[in-house]
């Protein structure tokens, strides 16, 4: 690297990279790949993390995915009350809800594992991990 890397686990999280070392991938394939969205390295090609810490760690995930559903279903039920004044029927809820859950599913089914990974298992950055 000829310029000095500065770790942000904000970008991190977001380009889901590894906690260890904030610059190895952790998914084989991209997100819009609806078929192998879900593919995961087993290690960081860069530091050589074990991403699954113990066995079974990623169960916890499925808590974290819960809750950004929630967090993303009263966000859009909270913009539909407002934009509608409070006059809109059952249905003018529940499709804009349940189309972005589903579009938003890769993305949530991700960061949810990136999430675990990053504030809730033991791994923490290491700057000496970076290759120069």
């Amino acid at each position: 690297m000829s310029e000095k890397y500065v770790p942000s686990k904000t970008l991190a999280v977001l380009k889901c990279k590894c906690p260890q070392c904030q610059s190895g991938d952790m998914f084989v394939y991209p997100a819009y790949d609806l078929k192998r969205f879900y593919d995961m390295y087993r290690s960081c090609s860069v530091c050589g993390l074990e991403y699954e810490i113990e066995p079974g760690f990623f169960w916890g995930a499925m808590y974290v995915s819960y809750a950004l559903t929630v967090i993303m279903m009263l966000c859009i039920g909270g913009a539909v009350l407002f934009i509608s004044n409070g006059k809109a029927d059952f249905w003018t809820y529940i499709i804009p809800i349940i189309s972005v859950v589903l579009l938003s599913s890769p993305y949530t089914y991700r960061l949810s594992r990136v999430l675990m990974l990053h504030f809730l298992s033991p791994v923490r950055f290491d700057i000496k991990l970076i290759k120069k």
